[in-house]
């Protein structure tokens, strides 16, 4: 993996930006710990995140009221802007799957990939999704059903999304789904995507850093390598550092939730806190371990966990509900796309702020850590294949994930009264839908040990992704830099959680994601300038390996 050069027969140090990778770190020892950092974004975003960490619990009542005022002001100012981009990262995706640049490989025309299709593939899910699915599978299409056949939907008071579909359940039902699935399918992916595809472009087949300045190399040129490039990933590292955040806080909340519903343990802030703490120490091991093993290997397990809980209530569930569910709530996605992706003009506005502005924001937060990760294990993909892969099938996943617990869930409430499913709260939701299938204790038991293990992935692949950003984007710096980040990203889930619960940590992740999309819109134009260079460059390449 540290071999950032081209695989196609470009000399690796023939790149014109002459930049050497880590060339303006500091390079230090103290003892018997090694630190190899970038000036000066470590030492600005390592300082912010101290002070932030220290001032939310030393004035928790502010903080509150703080993180309190800021995510409404946000979603609801800047809806439209939030909705729009997302657009516009999806548009650019289908467009480069069909176009000419799908051919252009990652790494070079002769690059190989480093993992098989299922490890890669369960990497980039489990990293891109993990915490949250398990969060919101069940919660947010019973959520959206009850607003949408509520009699007040369509009012400005209610939550249903568009004008909902009142006393009409078979259709409450569709918009529903249609309305989760929306925002896990195409949308989010394609955030990811962009970001990711451009950062594995620049870094692979140019030799740059593996950090987001390098992006801009085609707009900044050399300036990238100063304050303009310096505050890009200072963004980037504060995005991912709260983006995390807000996902290890939700997992907090339902792992303890669980915990109580299992074995009677109350989910009080001190438990929260201990399982957070805990957690962090388990991802530590795995940041030692590294990428091949630790993560890998916890991706793997991830993956067969959730296909074997996804399984159950497929086989256990309205099993004929499920497979017929799968075709019409992807028809329903792709019937009300255009109404809930409209950025103007919405009467829905609790839906569009409150759901879904919140949502693109906090894609957008995790985008760094994400779109890197992707990229560190895709080397080798083709353009094509890497959209196909973090774009198209994740989405269709996610279509099943949401049918099969999801629309149980909704089943259960509709057709056998299950009304506390309904009536549950949020981090309780997917228990109680469990508690009415066979073998609670088990799948329950499998519930909370999926949350522990994406909480893990999460720590430990963003821990590798900050560090990287922070390094200068060097992938083999020293270990104690990742275990600084690792612990500190549970100290600052612990310090918003503590200061304001999931209000807070919410705020956070807009507050990081709408600077950030600033740069993801930057980052569009930048990688359809670098594709066009480079499927030139291995278009010239062509003649001089065929004939050798």
């Amino acid at each position: 993996m540290a071999n950032l050069g081209p695989g196609d027969g470009r000399e690796a140090g023939s790149h014109e930006h002459g930049y050497v990778v880590g060339q303006d770190n500091i390079q230090r020892r103290f003892g018997p710990f090694e630190v190899d950092v970038h000036n000066p974004v470590f030492i600005i975003s390592g300082l912010v995140s101290v002070l932030f960490v220290v001032f939310t619990l030393a004035f928790q009542e502010e903080a509150a009221s703080f993180f309190g005022w800021l995510r409404p002001t946000l979603t609801s100012a800047f809806d439209w802007f939030f909705l729009a981009a997302a657009n516009v990262f999806v548009v650019v995706c289908l467009v480069l799957v069909v176009s000419p640049y799908g051919k252009v490989r990652l790494g070079g025309a002769d690059a190989k990939p480093d993992f098989g299709l299922l490890p890669w593939f369960s990497m980039l899910f489990a990293a891109g999704m993990g915490i949250g699915l398990m969060f919101y599978g069940v919660a947010e299409p019973i959520s959206h059903y009850s607003a949408a056949v509520a009699p007040d939907a369509g009012t400005a008071a209610s939550w249903a999304p568009l004008a909902g579909a009142p006393n009409d359940p078979a259709e409450a039902m569709r918009l529903s789904m249609a309305a989760s699935i929306y925002h896990w399918g195409l949308h989010p992916w394609a955030i990811y995507a962009v970001l990711g595809l451009a950062l594995a472009l620049f870094a692979f087949n140019r030799g740059l850093p593996l950090t987001v300045r390098s992006i801009f190399y085609p707009i900044l040129g050399k300036r990238i390598w100063g304050w303009p490039g310096h505050v890009i990933d200072i963004l980037a590292v504060f995005a991912t550092l709260f983006g995390l955040a807000t996902s290890l806080g939700f997992g907090a909340e339902q792992a303890s939730a669980g915990i109580e519903f299992l074995f009677g343990v109350p989910a009080t802030e001190g438990t929260k806190v201990l399982l957070i703490i805990g957690i962090t120490l388990v991802a530590l091991l795995s940041v030692v371990l590294g990428l091949e093993v630790g993560v890998r290997r916890l991706s793997e397990l991830n993956i067969t966990l959730a296909a074997l809980l996804m399984l159950f209530m497929i086989v256990m569930g309205p099993t004929a509900l499920i497979l017929t569910g799968f075709v019409d709530n992807l028809v329903a996605y792709i019937e009300y796309l255009p109404a809930l992706a409209n950025p103007v003009g919405r009467e829905d506005a609790n839906f569009a702020q409150g759901w879904t502005s919140f949502y693109w924001a906090w894609w957008i937060s995790w985008s760094p850590f994400v779109g890197m990760f992707i990229a560190r294990v895709s080397r080798g993909r083709t353009v094509r294949e890497f959209i196909t892969c973090t774009l198209l099938i994740p989405s269709l996943v996610t279509v099943l994930w949401m049918t099969a617990l999801g629309g149980t869930a909704i089943d259960e409430i509709v057709a056998h009264g299950r009304a506390f499913v309904a009536d549950a709260p949020l981090e309780l939701k997917l228990f109680a839908l469990l508690e009415g299938f066979p073998l609670t204790a088990v799948t329950s038991f499998v519930g909370i040990v999926l949350v522990v293990v994406f909480f893990v992935t999460s720590s430990d692949s963003g821990s590798l992704v900050i560090d990287s950003i922070t390094a200068g984007g060097k992938t083999d710096s020293p270990t104690p830099q990742r275990v600084f980040w690792c612990l500190f990203e549970g100290m600052v889930a612990i310090a918003l959680l503590l200061g304001g619960g999931l209000v807070a940590l919410q705020a956070m992740a807009v507050s990081t994601g709408f600077p950030f999309t600033f740069v993801l819109l930057g980052a569009c134009v930048a990688l359809v300038k670098g594709l066009a260079s480079e499927r030139a460059i291995q278009r010239s390449l062509a003649p001089k390996r065929a004939r050798a």
